[in-house]
């Protein structure tokens, strides 16, 4: 059985970041100095590469961004 698998997409949670990043007036700057108080570097480049689906995330890079914006694990998830 085949997979299909679209390489130009890297994630995706990046719209519900970015969804919930404004929702809270937060620059990407400040989302990436706030994430270093969880031990998680993520310059705000990167951060923006993530919010357009460019880089991958990890579950630790995850859980630290759902903790900053208030929202659970799941809610950064497409429906």
């Amino acid at each position: 059985m085949a997979r299909i698998v679209d390489y130009d997409v890297q994630n995706i949670v990046g719209d519900k970041i970015k969804k919930y990043r404004l929702e809270q007036k937060m620059s990407q700057k400040e989302l990436s100095e706030r994430l270093e108080t969880y031990a998680v570097y993520i310059c705000r480049g990167s951060i923006s590469r993530i919010e357009s689906h460019e880089r991958t995330v990890t579950d630790f890079e995850l859980r630290a961004m759902a903790k900053i914006l208030r929202v659970s694990v799941e809610d950064l998830f497409d429906e």
